[in-house]
């Protein structure tokens, strides 16, 4: 007798991650942050990627300096799963910012800090920085969607940040975590030689082409979000 068995589809888990460009590096063109993976991590050892992480459940519920600007909030609502949120929204972009804080110890953030009753040790390690989050700067530039049939599966939204928006960008935080990335700073075409996941080497293909028109950063910049229909990748622009 043959015995069929299926194979359950793990659902999506929301995700963020942060891409900080810096211009002022003397380079002759803008570099972005990357963070290696060290050896012993289970996912993606050894593997170059921007700071990021799942969404927690505290994400939501925290107040900001500076609210994300309405245009980010409409995009990153529009196809949202399940009933879309200003909330939810916003959570997305602070898990952006606190996953950064975790792995860079850098700061999204504007003073004074103000103490949340949060009991995210991550979210009060942020605020005895001196800092509160802040997310008027942040750009929504993409979102891929992890294809079924891989151990974990992610809805990531990728955000896009000036190192102005940076509180501390050459004295990053001091914190203790084993989440933490080595951190580098590369241009994009430096970045072709690195050992990057597929998707985030699309991701800087098409970072390149954005940030090189003539409205660069700009709130209602196009933003492409990308999902496996079938065996085909289909993409639509939010």
């Amino acid at each position: 007798m043959t015995t069929s068995i299926r194979t359950r589809t793990l659902r999506p888990r929301d995700a963020a991650t942060l891409i900080i460009i810096r211009t002022d590096g003397g380079h002759g063109a803008p570099q972005v942050l990357m963070g290696k993976r060290h050896e012993a991590h289970k996912f993606m050892p050894n593997k170059f990627v921007f700071p990021g992480g799942r969404v927690d459940p505290g994400d939501c519920r925290l107040k900001t300096a500076d609210d994300l600007h309405p245009r980010v909030a409409e995009k990153l609502m529009t196809r949202m799963r399940g009933t879309p949120s200003m909330a939810r929204a916003r959570g997305l972009a602070l898990a952006a910012v606190r996953e950064t804080f975790e792995e860079t110890g850098l700061v999204i953030g504007k003073a004074p800090g103000r103490p949340e009753n949060t009991r995210s040790e991550a979210w009060r390690a942020f605020h005895r920085s001196g800092y509160s989050p802040a997310l008027g700067g942040l750009r929504f530039f993409a979102r891929a969607i992890t294809p079924p049939g891989r151990p974990r599966r992610f809805d990531t939204r990728f955000f896009v940040t000036e190192a102005e928006h940076v509180a501390n960008i050459d004295a990053p935080a001091t914190i203790e975590t084993d989440e933490l990335l080595d951190p580098y700073w590369f241009t994009i075409e430096e970045t072709r030689d690195l050992d990057l996941p597929w998707i985030t080497g699309e991701i800087l293909r098409r970072l390149k082409i954005a940030i090189e028109q003539p409205q660069g950063l700009a709130p209602d910049m196009s933003c492409t979000y990308q999902r496996m229909i079938g065996k085909n990748w289909h993409y639509e622009q939010i």
